[in-house]
């Protein structure tokens, strides 16, 4: 691969004058790139943002309500001042669609206007659940990213699709992960094939046979969830999203013909470091549920092997990446997949993680509600499954048997809470296997098409006016988590 010199003034210039198609526009990362494509270049033409709602006026309010009503804006709000509001009517056109339909569900019109104008399209819609129904996942990550590439194909300026997909495609592999594209019918277990649409029709079949049943809604979302978690299982991967991501990857390799073609890989993707915000994001991931639930005392333990890797990505290096990647590929006939990762150019382990945490509460305690501080110990790591059941069996199973014995004796007295703490220990054990794959990973992403992508910036940016800094060396990670992470899930998670 072979990648042009580029400085940042051209990367900006790149957009001026283009229209572009974002799915995905109402998610952290959405909010981020389209914040960077309206701040750094106000001359873009139109930003076509395909929401779920029921006609454009609701999708016109979401986009308001949702996307850059949102502090993230903020700094574009004041350079802007009283005429913030006409910059983004003018630039913003919210499409009311969905991407599991063909052409989104657009009427005639508005499908002919997009076709025409559209330049480049962002596909950063998807179901994000580890655990969620098979059908729902299915649906946006897989049929989803097959209606986008069906729609690329009628779209007669397009020069480029980018598509925001997940490292973690690579299920639980371990040593060095390529930045590579999946072939139809790959799988992760040997000696298994998979058809997608068998897939498609399984999941037919189950819908036609719950419905057939009078299934309950309760029911129909046990077993859709349990079907996804299956198949995925069979197949190698861990759970129904990065399994329907990796189907999602096999069409558009499959169906895009000459289409050029970035499929960006992340990591775990963190609050923004430097620009427009410091500290800003939405949607907690694992390593914010773990510090908030350590900062609330409710989680004292975690299912964390404390020398592993932890491969994080603060969120406005992705959309630099992504923005970068946008005009070395424009107008090529190829596909291209980055890794925008951490864990081979500036890895962090858990570690660090746990000691950044503990230091920042030392220094800045959580109150009690008497006003008191609390002193925090530090978090207690098991770093394998086994060593955690036991605990839990011990700490909690063990008094949960006594506590129904004593029900049992009782007449049934204490039912209800046994139901209850019983469901919550379920639940525990649930969330340890769904984040195992990720807590305790042995794999570490390759990066050298980004690194490529890196130096052909390198050369040519002296800082200047933009900033589209996206390497992970500059970062010092206990650094970005005490001064930058940590407050910021704080003050916008908590």
């Amino acid at each position: 691969m072979v990648i042009g010199e580029m400085d940042a003034a051209q990367v900006a210039a790149f957009f001026r004058g283009k229209n572009i198609l974002i799915t995905g526009a109402t998610g952290f990362l959405g909010k981020v790139l389209l914040e960077k494509i309206l701040r750094i270049q106000p001359e873009v033409t139109k930003l076509f943002l395909l929401v779920r709602a029921t006609d454009d006026e609701s999708a016109r309010r979401r986009v308001q309500t949702e996307v850059t009503g949102r502090e993230i804006f903020q700094v574009l709000r004041e350079k802007h001042g009283k005429g913030f509001e006409d910059f983004i009517e003018e630039k913003v056109y919210p499409l009311a669609g969905d991407v599991m339909y063909e052409d989104f569900g657009l009427d005639t019109a508005k499908l002919k206007e997009v076709s025409k104008d559209v330049d480049i399209i962002v596909n950063g819609a998807a179901t994000t659940n580890f655990y969620e129904r098979y059908d729902v996942s299915f649906d946006t990550n897989v049929l989803g990213a097959k209606q986008i590439c069906a729609f690329a194909n009628k779209c007669t300026k397009l020069k480029m699709l980018l598509h925001v997909s997940t490292a973690y495609v690579c299920g639980e592999q371990e040593g060095l992960i390529l930045e590579k594209p999946f072939m139809m019918g790959d799988t992760l277990r040997e000696g298994t094939h998979l058809d997608i649409e068998s897939e498609l029709n399984l999941i037919k079949h189950t819908q036609m046979e719950l419905k057939a049943n009078c299934a309950t809604d309760k029911a129909q979302r046990k077993t859709m969830k349990e079907l996804g978690l299956k198949r995925a299982r069979r197949f190698g991967w861990p759970n129904t999203y990065v399994f329907t991501k990796a189907m999602g990857e096999m069409l558009l390799g499959h169906l895009r013909g000459d289409l050029p073609v970035v499929i960006i890989r992340p990591s775990i993707i963190t609050s923004i470091l430097k620009e427009p915000l410091p500290g800003w994001m939405e949607g907690v991931r694992t390593i914010d549920s773990v510090f908030l639930g350590y900062a609330k005392q409710a989680l004292k333990f975690f299912l964390v092997d404390p020398n592993t890797i932890m491969d994080v990505i603060p969120g406005d290096m992705v959309v630099n990446s992504m923005m970068v990647a946008m005009l070395a590929h424009s107008g090529e006939q190829a596909q291209t997949i980055y890794h925008v990762t951490s864990s081979m150019s500036n890895p962090a382990s858990y570690m660090t993680l746990r000691e950044s945490a503990h230091r920042y509460f030392v220094d800045n305690p959580p109150r009690g509600e008497n006003g008191e501080p609390i002193r925090l110990n530090k978090m207690r790591f098991f770093s394998t499954v086994a060593r955690l059941r036991m605990y839990m069996v011990i700490k909690y199973k063990l008094p949960l048997e006594i506590l129904h014995l004593v029900n049992i004796g009782l007449c049934g007295v204490f039912s209800g809470r046994y139901n209850e703490l019983s469901g919550k220990y379920r639940l525990a054990m649930h969330l340890i296997e769904l984040y195992a794959p990720y807590t305790l990973f042995k794999g570490r992403f390759d990066d050298m098409n980004l690194e490529k992508l890196r130096k052909a910036m390198e050369q040519n940016s002296d800082g200047g006016e933009y900033y589209f800094d996206f390497d992970p060396k500059k970062i010092d990670w206990d650094d970005y988590f005490y001064m930058v992470h940590f407050p910021g899930v704080l003050k916008y998670l908590a």
